[in-house]
């Protein structure tokens, strides 16, 4: 009997050169395909936003994520002209559909072209809308999702929001997994970034945005107690807040108690303050989820956030984190202290490294292939 041939999906998002999670997650997403012969092909961008669009310092991250052989950058999202070069790739693989990540409505109108192309669409959505998008961007974020045959989410919180939107439509929820990961041995971690060993070491990471918490998480760090040695790390470049932020940081209270880093971490140097770290806080007022939560599981941090969205279904109270709730600066504070204590650190420890083993890429890219499966039989 012959093998039935591997279904063949054509994957369109952000890859190598760029970086940030929607690009990581895309590019393992199109890699655990490859490996399951799977992958019709991989057309990334070769411009993302332009420069008056774009809040941060650089969009480019050449060791964000690996350059694969099947990439071809081929489109300039900002560029409709260069869309046709989009449509010559369908015309020349022969994908049975199309995949795209879905996190803001800067991607809808390629996405919005993508649709009305001969091959089916399927969406990954990250974020239904901008986390601080206008009415309008929700709209035309909305609009572009009315085309698309099938989602696949991270969170039940979005799959809900997605099946009032869209219940005949088939979804599917897979939590992000895990990336895999090189720690490095904390003294060693620890020596190259300046930090006590014997400290506790709460780890803020990632882009800093109003809706991610870190005044909240900053309010209630100053809860924690005095006579403990413990130190509050921010890693990650500003959008938003900048000045009332600095304010802050800028209190005498801090001088010991934080080490402040208001840059973009490259990706190679990523794993040193993970390495660092003995628990990862997500104090976030609002959340989709979180790739951040992801790395930190990948190396066995145990996590404190808040009760919000994918949030809450990543963190297995007492498990592997400890939940507060949203903007909630004591409740956030008893979260805190309760990880000073090292066999309480332990115990959730041991759980990040179980229930982040649980998700892999391989059982993602079955779950997209499933989904895709059904939206092809439920329009043939």
């Amino acid at each position: 009997m012959l093998a039935c041939a591997a279904m063949q999906v054509l994957v369109v998002g952000p890859s190598w050169p760029f970086r940030g999670g929607i690009a990581r997650t895309t590019t393992s997403l199109a890699e655990a395909l490859a490996k399951q012969d799977a992958l019709a092909g991989f057309c990334v961008p070769y411009r993302q936003y332009p420069r008056w669009l774009y809040p941060g310092e650089e969009d480019r991250d050449e060791a964000a994520c690996p350059r694969l052989p099947q990439a071809k950058a081929c489109f300039s999202l900002f560029n409709p002209f260069s869309w046709r070069f989009l449509r010559r790739a369908f015309e020349e693989l022969t994908a049975e559909a199309v995949v795209v990540p879905h996190w803001t409505a800067a991607w809808a109108p390629l996405e919005l072209f993508l649709v009305r192309q001969a091959v089916p669409v399927f969406a990954v959505v990250h974020n239904p809308f901008d986390h601080s998008g206008t009415s309008l961007s929700r709209w035309v974020s909305r609009k572009a999702l009315c085309g698309v045959r099938g989602f696949l989410t991270h969170a039940k919180s979005v799959a809900w929001q997605l099946s009032r939107w869209f219940p005949q439509k088939p979804l599917r929820v897979h939590p992000l997994p895990p990336p895999p990961v090189t720690p490095v041995a904390k003294h060693h971690a620890r020596e190259q970034l300046g930090i006590a060993q014997d400290a506790v070491v709460f780890l803020f990471f990632g882009l800093v945005r109003p809706y991610k918490g870190l005044d909240v998480l900053l309010d209630a760090a100053r809860l924690l107690p005095s006579d403990r040695k413990w130190l509050l790390v921010v890693a990650g470049e500003v959008w938003g807040e900048t000045a009332e932020l600095a304010a802050r940081v800028g209190d005498p209270f801090w001088r010991s108690r934080l080490m402040w880093h208001p840059q973009w971490v490259p990706e190679e140097e990523s794993r040193i303050w993970f390495s660092a770290a003995d628990v990862m806080v997500l104090p976030y007022r609002k959340a989709t989820g979180s790739a951040v939560a992801a790395q930190a599981l990948a190396y066995g941090l145990p996590l404190v956030a808040t009760r919000t969205g994918g949030l809450e279904e990543v963190v297995e109270e007492g498990v592997n984190g400890l939940l507060a709730e949203p903007a909630d600066v004591v409740s956030l504070a008893q979260a805190l202290e309760q990880l000073l204590d090292p066999g309480k650190r332990e115990q959730l420890a041991v759980g990040a490294r179980r229930v982040g083993s649980r998700w892999s890429w391989s059982s993602y890219a079955s779950c997209l292939l499933d989904l895709v499966r059904e939206g092809l039989s439920v329009s043939s």
